[in-house]
């Protein structure tokens, strides 16, 4: 379609071709698909990184230049710095750059704040406004292809690898959460972990249901494989543990009882653990040896007080203190493992470096944070170096507008 028609995106029709194409083939349908709607003549996914620096452009067609191989696969790897794609990630917007009598147009591949990457499209003429809108829609359910897809094969994972992972941190990898961003109504949430050279054993997760927002973050003791084993045993007793429905107290005992049941004597793992009730607003933590809490509150960040228990592992029979947090709507928190206060990151200011990312989307935060324990350390990080970012905006649940990626049929708040 030419002039001033609009071309036809039906989503429907991408969703079906899915469908009918083997999963490793399913995002290239969508591409394919999606070029041919809006008469593109080039359609690109480009993935981000498991690094946070760069995007990834996975393709099985002729040989590129400087990309890795695995059988037909290649992973070109692109740095994301002082790029539009860097842009586009950051800011969630889409890029129209006019080429000619065409145009090169990049959208936002995200759901629920996670930044899965970006799509690059070659169309033959500038796009209207309601035409870019159904891209981004298209965008957003090639997310959800991506997502699905994935879990039937290696091929996402070994691109978005531009650094071998030793068997430790394959091991860490599992542990943590599919998603590491999560965007909905009363809270966003985000994760990162910047590995040491020897594995530190650093996790976090979430999870979230109808009533509350479970968050904990946790660190090993040790290195290498011992760490990830030893903080394997420790995530798999508390997801077991809240999946039999335990309260909070519960899951902290259950989860001592089973490293000291099963650990060698002297491992350990420091950590906390968070329930938030959706319904009441109110939140409750145990906190076993680990580092204290950061907060942002009206411009001033302070360290949150909090009783400190042992770590697991270390009293049989312990009972921890759950203790009322406090959080207050327009709250940001920061949860941290010691790697963010090392030896040779002592002069890393955390809480200067938290106040100067006060604008930013937690998942830039937690990007900006590891960026900056990295530049600390020169890139010589000795121990893990993990964050959680939590912003609280209270009310109801489904109380708050729609934002970036969101499905309103799904969350009322950012996607």
């Amino acid at each position: 379609m030419h002039g001033s028609e609009d071309f036809v995106i039906d989503v429907g029709d991408l969703l079906q071709k899915v469908e009918a194409a083997p999963p490793i083939e399913a995002v290239e349908a969508v591409a394919e698909a999606l070029g041919s709607m809006v008469e593109a003549r080039a359609v690109t996914l480009l993935i981000a990184d498991f690094s946070g620096r760069a995007v990834v452009r996975l393709t099985s067609a002729a040989s590129v230049e400087g990309a890795r191989g695995h059988g037909v696969e290649q992973a070109e790897t692109i740095p994301l710095t002082g790029t539009v794609y860097e842009r586009v990630l950051r800011t969630q917007e889409a890029d129209v750059r006019a080429v000619g009598d065409g145009a090169v147009v990049v959208v936002p591949v995200t759901d629920r704040g996670d930044a899965i990457g970006v799509i690059e499209l070659d169309l033959v003429r500038r796009p209207s406004a309601r035409e870019l809108a159904d891209v981004r829609t298209a965008a957003h359910a090639l997310a959800y292809v991506v997502i699905a897809a994935r879990r039937h094969t290696d091929v996402f994972e070994w691109g978005q690898r531009s650094t071998e992972f030793a068997l430790a941190a394959e091991i860490q990898r599992r542990l943590l959460p599919a998603t590491y961003t999560c965007e909905a109504g009363q809270f966003t949430l985000a994760g990162w972990l910047e590995p040491a050279s020897t594995v530190g054993g650093d996790t976090f997760d979430y999870t979230l249901d109808r009533d509350c927002l479970q968050v904990s973050i946790t660190d090993a003791v040790g290195h290498q494989v011992a760490a990830a084993l030893l903080a394997t045993l420790l995530v798999g007793a508390l997801r077991n543990g809240r999946r039999r429905g335990m309260d909070l107290a519960e899951q902290a005992t259950y989860a001592n009882d089973a490293l000291l049941e099963n650990a060698d004597p002297g491992q350990f793992v420091t950590g906390q653990l968070v329930r938030i009730d959706l319904q009441t607003g109110t939140a409750l933590v145990v906190n076993a040896g680990h580092v204290l809490p950061m907060r942002l509150r009206d411009g001033k960040v302070e360290e949150i007080a909090l009783r400190v228990d042992p770590p697991f592992g270390v009293v049989p029979g312990k009972s921890f203190d759950v203790q009322t947090f406090p959080l207050e709507p327009g709250d940001r928190i920061i949860f941290l493992t010691d790697g963010m206060q090392e030896r040779n990151a002592v002069n890393l200011d955390v809480a200067q470096a938290l106040a100067d990312t006060a604008d930013l989307h937690p998942r830039e935060v937690v990007h900006a944070l590891g960026r900056a324990v990295l530049d600390e350390t020169g890139g010589d990080l000795r121990d893990d170096a993990t964050m959680v970012c939590l912003d609280w905006y209270g009310g109801p649940p489904r109380a708050r507008a729609t934002q970036e990626g969101a499905d309103p049929a799904i969350t009322s708040g950012p996607a």
